[in-house]
């Protein structure tokens, strides 16, 4: 009887028309060609767009390493495979008669493809695997470059834990799960009818695997201490103060890790000799030692740092503290910091705004989510024409140092009429968007609008735009084809259009194969067939710029806020930051995910008309950018051109990394690092109606005790749960000071305002909050802009622009108010200068306030009753505008009309005697009262002089 068939030895014959078999040959033919044609014509296509921007040895080089990675990937998984099917028939072979085997098992041709093909497939998967998770890897292993720092433990240079570390690791895992896997195979496939226990050969084999995997095992716990130092975790449940090497690692994790390791080998022979005698029940033995070691191992660790090191935790992990604070800061960058005190004075005064007026001039009026909506609605023209973004950079206008906004003018097909989305329209004719808006930062018109230095259809004003054109941008561009018998649309001018022809060659020439090969890659038969398109006919592909530079170098991380650049040529171009990270620096601190290394050593430019794309290494030091110079000799150059590099920003996702680091790692004496008592934080704000977190932001301004105004990038930090103003910290962006962090630490012993004190200050002033609410009541929307805190010398103002918007949909924000708040001061007026010059008085004329260093009290007192009279008078104003203004809103929800429009004109009298232009009130209050106005009392003017928790600390 056949115990693999139920007895019956008879099986039905299947006869194959031979005829019809070709049938079979075609069908598996088919197949093959069509998944080899669709790999052949993508590596094809990528191949050409590559060469057309010069990067072909970037795509060679990729390509090369996951093809050989791919090849040892299959070769290793295909040979295990067989080896373990070739071994597993054996085994059955010579333990069963011939007569107990299925058919199938008797014939060797056959068993012999079945199981090729069975190690294809799993070679196929394993080749993705190596290849898709190793090529980075590898070519960072064999072209890495010195950090020239080496850890203070093992004496390794830091290149080991970042290259080398992670390809031993993935190859000990990768070995690893797969002996794990055939050994789940061979316990299968050994089970029936118990032959581990009757057949050698079946009990070789699995002992064989057992052997390897104790190998790999002993392996993987040699390579344990070394990812001591790159860890917190000191056992499977619990966590280190440290980031990196502790005590508990010290003392029981490394010397544990080797002893499993000795285990883990001592195992492997144990097994191998038991094998040899044929003692098959004592090879268990060593693995239950082995699981055992690890369990009492994981309760040492775990009792030793609850007995040995909580109790007194800051004293046994001091040394290690120290590790981790120095190479942490050297992670991030931070260990060169330029630390400086700011005394934060009230020494506000006239001198001070004269000697600083480039700063002054240079102050933000205008924020970029309001003047992004403003752009959109009075410089697009067209409703295919869309600005995706305004950014803040700096030029030289006129031999002035000037900050400004800018915005490209993108095109957006999608926004084109449904009748006008033609293959042709679409593909042919509108190619690209055309120019920008340019606006000063600190100007606005009587309006509140910008007050725009390159503007309308073609760009005027400032600065001359010799292409401006935008063929490539932010927008998610379809691919185009320029250079055909259609004209391309250029921009309108009147009643006509003028057009356009795309003069670069950094497209695909569309000529014979090419034509064909990117009309399949497209989908487009119209492609392959139209008489619209010629020799020189050029494909655009891959036309937004984040796409496009990720699709050259997706081995770098990119920043999400791509800035347009217009250079000296007048040509415009597209900076992007790039960033390069590693998982595995010893000692510091992860500020995402694993990742605990970031520098922002490689700029990107990306020619706006002609795509043409530029990687610069604005870090030349930088390990991890000497890596990938040597992996990619030709990717990046260290010539960077003079307009190109005086656009340089340093990056606003890197400077929120390093400053959140900062805000812990500032803290050099152990003991308070160790408890955090010091610990800075990022600010809040008042931003349009809710409380956010602050952002960084650009400042043109000048450093104290320098010369002149350069571009910087700062942020204030304030205390942990608390809101004064502790420090703040910047980076310079300038020529060769590019890069330079610097901190402005402010008294401890005294409050100095934090922005969220400022703002709960502008809320509870009487005559503001009055102002804004009754704006609110008109119908209009109140927008509160950046608060910005500006340094000037020895002492800081804050600045908030104020936003009025109608509530309809067409509607512009317009800056109406400018609020100037310093020291317990706070003003607001209608522009910048007359505020800032209404504070210079205030402050000047001691603002309600005893000069400490004047002793002549009786002059003091003479001026205090000189000014109670008009004071008085003010007061006086105010009441009587908050017992009218009550009075309106009471008559509204009485609905007594006439009086209610009555009780206005009065409040508007009123406005104009407080030097309140009645321009001030929104266009579109309404003269007819609304039938259904809600009676609230949140518009009621809050009490003067009430102050917010955070204002009652005062100062010491």
């Amino acid at each position: 009887m056949d115990v693999f068939d139920g007895g019956s030895n008879q099986r039905p014959k299947m006869n194959w028309n031979g005829k019809y078999k070709w049938i079979g040959y075609v069908v598996l033919a088919v197949i093959v060609l069509v998944i080899a044609g669709l790999f052949a014509m993508q590596i094809m296509t990528d191949y050409y767009w590559m060469d057309s921007l010069n990067f072909s040895s970037v795509f060679t080089k990729i390509l090369t390493s996951k093809v050989l990675l791919g090849v040892a990937g299959f070769i290793l998984f295909a040979i295990c495979t067989f080896i373990t099917l070739f071994w597993i028939r054996r085994s059955y072979v010579k333990h069963f008669d011939s007569n107990q085997l299925p058919p199938i098992l008797k014939r060797r041709k056959i068993m012999t493809a079945i199981m090729l093909g069975i190690a294809a497939i799993i070679g196929l998967f394993g080749s993705s695997i190596i290849q898709g998770v190793g090529w980075e890897q590898a070519l960072k292993f064999f072209n890495r470059a010195s950090f020239d720092k080496t850890d203070p433990y093992f004496g390794l240079d830091i290149s080991f834990f970042v290259y080398v570390l992670p390809v031993l690791n993935l190859i000990v895992s990768v070995l690893l799960g797969l002996s794990i896997f055939f050994l789940l195979v061979e316990i299968g496939a050994y089970s029936v009818f118990q032959m581990y226990q009757k057949s050698r050969s079946a009990q070789l084999h699995l002992g064989t695997t057992l052997a390897i995997i104790g190998v790999l095992l002993a392996g993987y716990h040699f390579l344990q201490p070394y990812g001591t130092l790159t860890t917190n975790m000191v056992s499977l449940f619990q966590e280190s103060v440290v980031h990196g090497l502790s005590y508990t690692d010290e003392a029981v994790n490394i010397p544990k890790a080797y002893i499993l390791a000795a285990v883990a080998l001592l195992m492997t022979i144990w097994m191998i000799v038991k094998l040899v005698r044929g003692n098959i029940r004592t090879m268990l033995t060593p693995i239950a030692v082995y699981i055992v070691l690890i369990i009492v191992g994981q309760g040492v660790s775990v009792a030793v740092q609850n007995f040995a090191v909580s109790p007194n935790e800051f004293s046994v992990e001091k040394p290690y503290l120290q590790d981790n604070l120095d190479y942490t800061r050297a992670a991030y960058d931070l260990d060169d910091m330029d630390i400086e005190q700011h005394p934060g004075n009230d020494s506000l005064d006239a001198d001070m705004v004269e000697r600083n007026q480039d700063t002054i001039d240079n102050v933000r009026m205008n924020d970029v989510r309001p003047l992004l909506d403003v752009y959109n609605q009075v410089q697009t023209f067209r409703t295919y024409y869309e600005f995706n973004d305004v950014d803040v950079d700096r030029y030289q206008v006129d031999g002035e140092y000037e900050q400004v906004f800018l915005g490209a003018r993108e095109l957006d097909t999608s926004s084109l009429p449904d009748q006008a989305k033609t293959w042709v329209n679409q593909n042919l004719r509108y190619t690209h968007g055309y120019g920008l808006a340019m606006s000063h930062v600190n100007e606005v018109t009587d309006q509140g609008q910008p007050e725009y230095m390159v503007k309308d259809l073609p760009p005027e004003g400032d600065l001359d735009v010799e292409k401006p054109q935008i063929y490539f941008g932010e927008q998610d561009y379809p691919n185009v084809i320029t250079n055909s018998d259609v004209d391309e649309f250029d921009y309108p001018a009147g009643d006509k259009n003028e057009s356009n022809r795309y003069q670069a060659d950094k497209g695909i020439q569309l000529t014979g194969f090419k034509r064909l090969l990117y009309a399949l890659d497209e989908g487009s038969f119209r492609m392959l067939v139209t008489d619209q398109l010629n020799d020189d006919s050029q494909l655009l592909a891959t036309r937004n710029i984040k796409d496009r530079v990720n699709r050259i170098a997706p081995f770098f991380d990119y920043d999400d806020d791509p800035y347009l650049v217009v250079r000296d040529d007048g040509s415009l171009v597209w900076m992007l930051d790039a960033y390069l990270s590693a998982d595995n620096y010893p000692y510091s601190e992860a500020f995402q995910g694993e990742q605990n290394y970031i520098r922002n050593s490689v700029k990107v430019t990306v020619d706006a008309y002609s795509g043409d794309v530029n990687f610069y290494a604005s870090n030349p030091d930088d390990p991890l950018m000497q890596t990938f110079k040597n992996i990619f000799p030709d990717l990046i150059t260290e010539d960077v051109p003079d307009d190109i590099k005086a656009h340089f920003r340093y990056p606003t996702d890197l400077f929120k990394i390093q400053s959140t680091m900062y805000g812990t790692y500032h803290m050099s004496n152990l003991e308070v690092f160790y408890n955090r008592e010091d610990t800075w934080q990022t600010p809040t704000e008042r931003y349009f109606d809710e409380d956010v977190e602050m952002e960084p932001y650009y400042m043109t301004m000048k450093l104290p005790d320098h010369d002149e105004e350069e571009f910087i990038q700062m942020m204030p930090y304030t205390p942990k749960n608390r809101q004064n103003m502790i420090s703040w910290i910047g980076v310079r962006n300038d020529g060769e000071n590019y890069g330079e962090k610097f901190v402005y630490e402010f008294p401890k012993q005294r409050n100095i305002y934090g922005p969220q004190q400022i703002e709960n200050r502008i809320n509870q002033d009487s005559e503001i909050s009055q102002e804004l609410n009754l704006w609110s009541q008109g119908g209009s929307d109140v927008i509160r802009g950046n608060l910005l805190a500006i340094p000037i010398e020895d002492t800081i103002i804050y600045v908030e622009p104020i936003y009025i918007e109608s509530n309809n949909e067409t509607s512009l924000p317009e800056v109406k108010r400018v609020v100037v708040a310093y020291e317990d001061e706070i003003v607001m007026k209608s522009d910048f200068d007359t505020a800032l010059d209404t504070m210079v008085d205030k402050v000047s004329d001691g603002g309600g306030k005893k000069d400490e260093s004047d002793g002549d009290e009786d002059q003091a007192d003479e001026s205090d009753q000189s000014s109670d009279e008009p004071i008085k008078k003010a007061q006086e104003k105010l009441e009587n505008f908050s017992e009218l203004f009550n009075t309106y809103q009471k008559e509204l929800s009485n609905g007594n009309w006439e009086k209610a429009a009555k009780t206005m004109n009065e409040l508007e009298d009123l406005m104009d005697e407080l030097d309140i232009s009645k321009t001030d009130v929104p266009a579109d209050m309404p003269e007819d009262v609304p039938e259904d106005v809600p009676d609230t009392d949140e518009s009621q003017p809050s009490d003067q002089g009430k102050k917010s928790p955070d204002n009652s600390e005062g100062k010491d």
